[in-house]
């Protein structure tokens, strides 16, 4: 079987394979302070009863990836492991000013995207960040937009506003709110759904110049439930795109 492991700067997404098919997968916070140890002790707590052949891991967060790799050492020498970073096989032609700036999370998900959707493609990651990947019809990354995610966002306004305060971030009953927490309901939920369709709308703008066909929108992250719902340009919803990516990435390198 094998173990996938998704290091985002909030949290860290694991999943166990049975060849192309995820049988159980884990969502967990990121520490950057975890050592090499404490992430063993929990990784095989959630692992433990699957037979583990195999490793792939991307990382965003420098720190983890650093003491991943010592964990690797002593507790995953035994097993093929396939780390996403210069030197590894993806299969996707990165057409953009400095490849090396490109986070190896963005990559594993036009790679997947394009695997099960086709191209051109927009892949709507719902994280840290609001990261909107952009796919050509063979497969190359494009290049994007980032935004503030809707999590940071939330937390920087209830921090800088003395009268707001965080909220449950679930859609609201109206646009309109009646009261403090449904207009900061509304406009997050709405507000973020119509900053993705604005962009998606450009983006595909600007695609139309160089392709025929329509982009296909794919929303993934943990946060993508809030938006898929109100946004009315994605397509499909595929939370465990990161995970299917790193699959593919690991067969690639075999």
């Amino acid at each position: 079987m094998l173990l996938t492991i998704d290091v985002g700067n909030t949290n860290t997404v694991l999943g166990v394979f049975d060849g192309t098919e995820l049988v159980r997968s884990w969502r967990v916070k990121t520490d950057p302070r975890s050592t090499a140890d404490e992430l063993w002790l929990q990784y095989r707590s959630l692992v433990d009863g699957y037979k583990i052949t195999g490793l792939s891991v991307c990382s965003t967060v420098p720190a983890t990836l650093r003491e991943l790799r010592s964990m690797i050492d002593d507790y995953f020498s035994d097993i093929r492991v396939t780390i996403v970073e210069p030197g590894i096989k993806t299969g996707v032609p990165l057409l953009v000013d400095n490849p090396k700036e490109i986070g190896a999370d963005r990559i594993v998900n036009t790679l997947a995207a394009h695997t099960l959707f086709g191209g051109p493609a927009i892949v709507v990651d719902f994280g840290t960040s609001t990261n909107l990947d952009v796919v050509s019809p063979k497969g190359e990354f494009l290049g994007g937009a980032l935004a503030p995610g809707i999590e940071i966002s939330v937390d920087a306004l209830a921090a800088r506003a003395a009268q707001l305060r965080k909220v449950e971030l679930v859609r609201p009953k109206n646009v309109i709110g009646k009261n403090t927490v449904e207009a900061l309901q509304s406009g997050t939920i709405y507000g973020f759904a119509g900053q993705v369709d604005g962009l998606v709308d450009r983006i595909t703008a600007e695609l139309g110049q160089s392709y025929e066909k329509a982009p296909t929108v794919i929303a993934t992250g943990g946060l993508a439930p809030l938006i898929i719902g109100v946004s009315e340009t994605i397509d499909h919803h595929e939370p465990d795109l990161t995970l299917i990516g790193l699959r593919l990435i690991h067969e690639r390198n075999a």
